[in-house]
């Protein structure tokens, strides 16, 4: 999943946001047990990352055999 978010904060006001939203996003995903990475990249050109491991050790991709997927179509009424 790849999530951009565009702001329309100045780049040194980015500098400063940047950090305490990853902290946030970060205390937030780490309570999941799922493997990650969250990456800021600045207007001003600075790169914030955080990573975490999938809890129990090693991630694993499901597969389209693996994973169950269900397709519902909408109507109206």
């Amino acid at each position: 999943m790849n999530i951009r978010f565009v702001s329309t904060l100045t780049a040194e006001d980015e500098a400063h946001f940047a950090p305490a939203l990853l902290r946030a996003v970060g205390s937030l995903l780490d309570q999941l047990p799922i493997a990650y990475t969250v990456r800021i990249e600045t207007t001003g050109a600075e790169v914030f990352q955080h990573s975490h491991p999938a809890a129990g050790g090693a991630y694993e991709v499901p597969t389209f055999e693996s994973a169950s997927v269900t397709a519902h179509a909408m109507t109206k009424p």
